[in-house]
């Protein structure tokens, strides 16, 4: 699933979608995806943290409409 974060919603992310977007970077980045930013970090959890606080992740967050009753 590739989702993309806008840079509207950011402000707007649950706690649950900030935690996987950052959990999903941590994981791509320790089976050696290339690193987004230049970083001294060399833990994968904190360079994906950092990742999603500088705005570069190329994710996005797509929510289903509320259901109508």
């Amino acid at each position: 699933m590739i989702v993309l974060v806008s840079k509207l919603f950011h402000d707007t992310l649950t706690r649950f979608e900030r935690t996987r977007i950052i959990s999903a970077r941590a994981l791509q980045i320790s089976m050696g995806a290339p690193l987004l930013i230049k970083t001294s970090v060399s833990d994968p959890k904190a360079v994906a943290q950092e990742e999603f606080e500088k705005d570069v992740l190329p994710i996005t967050i797509t929510r289903a409409p509320p259901k109508k009753r």
